[in-house]
């Protein structure tokens, strides 16, 4: 299982949990940006930079991943690819995005988009806090568990 990491949204203490989580478990780990990306030093752990430019970094992870891989991203769209190559998605609030709720993910994000450009204000998702980065790592213990 290789890791890999939508890295341009993705929050530096969700990064940091990574980082622990990639050496702890002597997995790769693989942050995917639009700019260049500060990791600490260590054979597990690497960084790409990929041009500037509407989806190329998740184009780049769709490309990379393979069947049992795992995907930290909020980005549904994307989540939705990587399910369908037979990898698992995880946001950086701890939820797993599976078969069985992308599908409702996808609806409620493109409704939400719909209303955006009718005007509406959104208003976006609250800021991390320590119940959603708990969340994240108990949820990636489990699936390091089963690895």
């Amino acid at each position: 299982m290789k890791i890999y990491v939508d890295a341009d949204a993705c929050p530096a203490v969700i990064k940091d949990i990574l980082f622990r989580a990639a050496e702890r478990k002597q997995l790769q780990l693989i942050l995917i940006a639009n700019q260049p990306l500060r990791v600490p030093a260590s054979k597990f752990i690497s960084a790409r930079t990929v041009a500037s430019g509407f989806d190329v970094a998740d184009d780049e992870i769709v490309r990379c991943c393979a069947a049992g891989d795992l995907v930290i991203t909020a980005d549904i769209p994307l989540a939705d690819e990587v399910i369908a190559k037979g990898g698992q998605a995880l946001s950086p609030r701890g939820e797993l995005f599976t078969k069985e709720n992308i599908r409702s993910r996808l609806n409620i994000r493109d409704f939400m988009d719909t209303m955006r450009a009718s005007g509406v204000q959104s208003g976006g998702p609250p800021p991390l806090n320590q119940r959603d980065r708990m969340a994240f790592a108990n949820h990636l213990d489990r699936i390091l568990a089963r690895a």
